[in-house]
């Protein structure tokens, strides 16, 4: 899916599905199903690290499942989110990205 989907999805009012993985083993099936989004999202922190919040998510763990789901994942709209602690240091990120 690409983004111009979305926006005619939502120009049709018409519901699409999104789903969060943190592996290749769930994003392959979730888009062999024809899941529209998938999520890698921070909550690994509490999903899969056994963390009380996402606070320990590293930028390295986000990259980590995000490149593991989207070995698995040809049809889906693949949308990663970013680490907390990342957010308020733009300058960081955009260095992190080579942008």
């Amino acid at each position: 899916m690409k983004i111009d989907a979305l926006k005619t999805f939502k120009q049709r009012s018409e519901k699409i599905t999104c789903l969060t993985a943190y592996d290749a083993s769930f994003a392959s099936v979730f888009d062999q199903c024809g899941v529209d989004i998938i999520l890698v999202g921070d909550s690994l922190g509490n999903v899969i690290k056994g963390g009380e919040n996402t606070l320990g998510v590293s930028m390295k763990d986000m990259l980590y499942h995000t490149q593991a789901v989207a070995q698995a994942t040809s049809q889906a709209l693949l949308i990663s989110d970013m680490p907390y602690q990342v957010i308020p240091l733009p300058n960081r990120l955009w260095k992190m990205l080579n942008i």
